[in-house]
């Protein structure tokens, strides 16, 4: 039963609203959490959820961006669908980072977005926007709702797209009319879709072609990707490398598929990754990837990239698989099926203790390094001090930069789901709302949020959220006052050119963080950040810590544009 308004009262009737059905739908779909910031065209949405708000933890962004990167965040840590609502026109337009990031980073969400009413759609009407043009590309699939009674049916699609095969966003737009209006008691969620079933195990003669390509080869190696993560394979993969004695290497979202403190770890690979990694990669005669994309971060030129190699690709989704690197052991699978099959296919015990100690041989030689300094913070100091003081157990995400690339390099992630980045879109301002997003998911878990004194910027408005929620996020900002990436590269390819790069008027963000009621500390010094940091943690609220940093420290090791993984440069001599 609904309510229906009537000369100013409120009457229950037999009828409910297009508003009404969508809140049963999420109610079915055990939605509990969402994100969002309201507007005329979803007020009707709103309304129903006032009067379901029982059902609901809504999270009131102060940015439509802000929502969606949270929503990202409580996806990626708990692995339910993010679920966010905005109004249309520049509501909608608002969400398009966050739903690209998603998109490129395999993050099940579920959007839905305010439209103007049917009859005035393509009239250039306030505030309309075409958001079934926009999203497209960008989206697993989208809808806009025609009829009301297809409402209860599109939200059960767009769950089940979202949340399925290679998971994804997925958008609803729903007319504002469609919204608002009523119709008898109804509800239908039947639905077939026929050319939507991805292929989740794998084909038994092409896990029999891996099992024996392991079987002979002399330099193997895993390459983790999110895939396994998204598949939660991360303790079938380290049974598999453990028993077969294969060596592994992750992507930057693959951190934590893998503990990376294991013997078999050989670390990060990539522009930014390890020397042992990346020369495992460039040398090895047979390369397995589970569930990465070869994006060209990882690659590098890829005239050099595993030249040597067979290469074997696991992914559930099959455009993957040979679109940037030639594959001759192709396997359509999620990833714990296909390792689970693999588990028992190897009746050859692997011979290969020769790569084995060269592998190892290159971390000793050439492991991560840095020159620290004396009195000020060196980033990857602050990295280290964060994972001692957390003892590597916390929930850390970044945006993107220098910070991200660090807090990857010297926070050692040993389980899985602990590692909240923007990976393939590479979206400053994303790593203060993931945290909030991932504080909701993860109430009784650490969670900092690392992030840059650029991107932090962009986003900063929803430090409302903390106190506003009782979110105990740690906010640590690698404060060199720049946009550090960016100022590196100026220094490596642009002689030294720093155009725009530089920030060195700021806000004073302990006032800033006071402001909002929440702690705020400045540090300029490691005796200082050494007194600080164990109050930061020890305290039971939010904490936002401004950490001044060397200002021109660049990551090293670092591959060049159109160099190869062998071809590191900074590399400890």
């Amino acid at each position: 039963m609904s309510v229906e308004a009537k000369a100013g009262t409120r009457t229950e009737t037999n009828t409910r609203t297009g508003a009404d059905l969508l809140v049963e739908s999420l109610i079915r779909e055990g939605v509990d959490t969402l994100f969002g910031y309201p507007g005329g065209a979803v007020l009707p949405i709103y309304d129903a959820l006032y009067k379901a708000k029982e059902s609901f933890h809504h999270v009131l962004s102060r940015h439509e961006q802000g929502a969606i990167h949270a929503a990202e965040g409580y996806a990626r840590v708990s692995g339910k669908p993010g679920v966010v609502i905005a109004t249309s026109g520049p509501g909608a337009t608002n969400l398009v980072t966050g739903i690209t990031d998603a998109m490129m980073d395999s993050l099940p969400l579920v959007v839905f977005t305010g439209q103007v009413a049917r009859h005035v759609i393509g009239t250039d009407a306030f505030q309309e926007a075409d958001v079934m043009g926009i999203t497209t590309p960008i989206t697993k699939h989208n809808y806009q709702v025609q009829s009301m009674s297809d409402l209860p049916r599109i939200v059960k699609e767009a769950f089940h797209i979202a949340t399925t095969g290679r998971k994804g966003p997925v958008l609803v737009d729903i007319p504002k009319d469609i919204a608002a209006s009523l119709q008898e008691d109804s509800y239908d969620t039947t639905f077939q879709l026929p050319g939507y079933q991805p292929t989740t195990k794998p084909n038994p003669l092409q896990i029999k072609k891996l099992a024996d390509a392991i079987a002979k080869a002399k330099k193997p190696v895993l390459l983790a990707g999110a895939g396994v993560l998204h598949g939660k394979a991360s303790s079938s993969l380290k049974a598999f490398a453990v028993k077969y004695s294969l060596p592994v290497t992750t992507t930057l979202l693959g951190l934590g598929s893998f503990p990376g403190d294991h013997k078999l770890s050989l670390g990060m690979a990539g522009m930014h990754g390890t020397y042992a990694a990346n020369m495992a990669l460039y040398e090895c005669d047979l390369l397995i990837n589970i569930g990465a994309r070869f994006d060209d971060r990882l690659t590098g030129n890829l005239k050099h990239f595993a030249k040597y190699a067979t290469v074997a690709h696991i992914d559930i989704d099959p455009a993957e698989i040979g679109k940037n690197v030639e594959t001759k052991i192709p396997i359509v699978s999620d990833s714990k099926e296909a390792l689970t099959e693999m588990h028992s296919m190897i009746q050859e015990s692997p011979r290969h203790q020769d790569w084995l100690e060269q592998l190892e041989a290159y971390k000793k030689e050439y492991p991560l390094f840095y020159e620290n300094a004396d009195k000020e913070v060196s980033p990857q100091w602050l990295v280290e001090a964060i994972y001692k003081e957390t003892e590597g157990k916390a929930i850390i995400t970044t945006d993107v930069g220098q910070h991200q690339m660090w807090a990857a390099q010297y926070y050692t992630f040993a389980n899985p789901d602990k590692w909240v980045t923007s990976g393939g879109l590479g979206t400053m301002g994303f790593g203060f709302p993931a945290a909030i997003g991932a504080q909701l998911a993860k109430p009784d878990e650490t969670v900092v949020a690392l992030v840059g004194d650029g991107g932090f910027q962009m986003t900063l408005q929803e430090l409302s959220l903390l106190q506003d929620k009782g979110l105990p996020v740690k906010v640590i900002i690698m404060n060199n006052e720049a946009l550090g990436m960016v100022r590196q590269w100026q220094e490596s390819f642009y002689e030294e050119r720093y155009s725009e790069s530089l920030l060195p008027v700021q806000p004073d963000f302990v006032k800033l963080a006071e402001s909002y009621h929440i702690r705020g500390f400045k540090v300029e010094t490691k005796d200082e950040l050494e007194q600080v940091m164990p109050e930061v943690f020890a305290y039971s609220g939010p904490v936002v810590l401004d950490c001044r940093v060397l200002n021109l420290e660049n990551v090293y090791p670092m591959i060049a544009p159109g160099k190869g993984l062998h071809e590191m440069i900074g590399v400890k001599p």
